[in-house]
């Protein structure tokens, strides 16, 4: 397991400052409690041990959306409930995230080249809405302040992949060679 990235690490500022430019100015949706989430989405997720941090009873990295939902079910594999919900926490984070920042490689797993892959029947946001569903469903102890929350990911997931798309339209232009000689200038 990765460290955490530390609360003052210039990552968690850019992401943070993206995320509100997309989803307040651009989706006008001023919630801060979203935009913090996502934005401690995309820090979390620049380790690809946190993107694909479940794990079977033997320890092997779950890698597809199949193997992670039959984890998260307690008459399958699930140990728990609190099993099944971090499961599920992780599978809406999980579809957030690619599908907001890596609409391509959904795309790709449509493909008839692709078609013996474990995702390719799989619709990732109708999954990611599925199970922030789930997870706002428990609402029992030190998760109740946590369930309007996730009902909010639930219920304006696409949304929410409209405006990471946003964040991953402001990264592509941070990186053209124009855009960075043009900060340059107009920084010095």
């Amino acid at each position: 397991m990765a460290a955490r990235i530390s609360e003052h690490h210039p990552l968690r500022r850019l992401f943070g400052a993206l995320t509100e430019k997309s989803f307040v100015e651009l989706l006008g949706w001023p919630d801060p409690n979203v935009t913090e989430y996502v934005s401690n989405l995309l820090v979390e997720f620049t380790h690809t041990d946190q993107l694909y941090q479940i794990r079977n009873e033997r320890g092997e990295r779950i890698d597809t959306l199949v193997d992670m939902l039959y984890e998260s079910e307690v008459l399958l594999e699930a140990q728990s409930l609190d099993r099944e919900r971090e499961v599920h926490r992780h599978i809406g984070d999980f579809t957030l995230f690619m599908a907001g920042l890596f609409p391509e490689y959904l795309r790709r797993l449509k493909s008839a080249s692709l078609i013996y892959h474990k995702d390719f029947l799989v619709d990732y946001v109708k999954t990611g809405k599925r199970s922030y569903a789930i997870v706002a469903q428990f609402h029992q102890g030190e998760f109740e302040d946590l369930t309007p929350l996730f009902r909010k990911l639930s219920e304006n997931f696409e949304l929410c992949v409209t405006g990471l798309g946003f964040v991953r339209s402001d990264l592509d232009r941070m990186q053209d060679p124009t855009y960075r000689k043009a900060k340059d200038i107009l920084l010095n």
